[in-house]
């Protein structure tokens, strides 16, 4: 595919997460010389670009979440029109947690060329800082607001291997660390990484448990949370020793459904697989 020869580029530009001396020279280049600029909140855009010493000479649009389905089409347009547009967000790269996909999504739909001015991400800087594996992860954004839907959306975490990253705001921070304890018990490992890049960055390490009290007092300023996988399981996968195990229960009194559910519990497998074993060994 080569492309809409006609059309305008779309940039999508990371931001700085904390100073703005992060900024990259081709960021104050693309500042100055953007027709167009998206920006998820254009008083902090202005604030950025004085910092840096930049003239955006382009016009300046807002593009947040609450209008980024409308305001996709109307940047789709500039850049049919052959505009450039940039995208940047308050910090960080667009699409992340930020707005972005949309736009990204119309773009490639209709051949316009995108591209990405790299930079700093909340994300990989947390997941590098934390101590945590940093092999395999991945980003599970915002966790949901209501108790119920973050418990059922930790509960369906709870097995995941990998090192899992999340944003959270402040003052919702305890109640998040309390569930994930709950639903990936008290001690698994975790790092909340507080303003980083900033002048009053902190790294605090520890079990669930641990940082859910810890963060009870109350925290303030911009959160992301690292969390480690579930580890591998320990204990029995033979499906005959596992059937011998519900047995063992069985004989001392334990009811057998509630023999399998603490046999599948301990050895880290599912109820089904259990069961299915002693059914085989009957």
């Amino acid at each position: 595919m080569t492309g809409n020869l006609h059309a305008g580029a779309l940039l999508l530009a990371a931001a700085p997460i904390g100073r703005p001396e992060d900024a990259s020279p081709r960021l104050r280049e693309a500042l100055s010389a953007a027709p167009v600029v998206a920006a998820e909140d254009t008083r902090r855009l202005r604030r950025l670009a004085g910092d840096l010493g930049v003239a955006v000479t382009g016009r300046i649009v807002s593009y947040y979440d609450q209008n980024e389905a409308s305001r996709a089409t109307e940047l789709l347009a500039e850049l049919l029109a052959g505009r450039d547009v940039l995208v940047i967000t308050d910090a960080g790269m667009p699409g992340v947690s930020d707005p972005g996909y949309r736009l990204v999504r119309e773009a490639v739909a209709h051949d316009v060329r995108v591209t990405v001015l790299p930079g700093p991400s909340a994300v990989t800087t947390a997941l590098v800082v934390s101590g945590l594996p940093t092999d395999r992860f991945c980003f599970e954004g915002f966790p949901p607001r209501k108790a119920g839907e973050r418990s059922r959306r930790f509960a369906a975490l709870a097995d995941e291997p990998r090192t899992m990253v999340f944003f959270e705001a402040p003052h919702r921070l305890a109640a998040t660390l309390e569930a994930l304890a709950e639903a990936f018990g008290a001690d698994r490992p975790a790092a909340v990484c507080r303003e980083l890049t900033k002048t009053y960055e902190e790294i605090r390490r520890a079990p669930l448990g641990a940082l859910a009290e810890w963060a009870a007092d109350g925290v303030r300023g911009e959160i992301t949370l690292v969390v480690g996988g579930a580890p591998e399981p320990a204990g029995l996968s033979d499906p005959a020793d596992l059937a011998a195990a519900v047995a063992d229960r069985v004989a001392a009194g334990t009811p057998r459904k509630e023999a399998i559910t603490a046999v599948a519990k301990e050895n880290g497998v599912p109820k089904r697989v259990v069961y299915d074993a002693v059914v085989a060994a009957k």
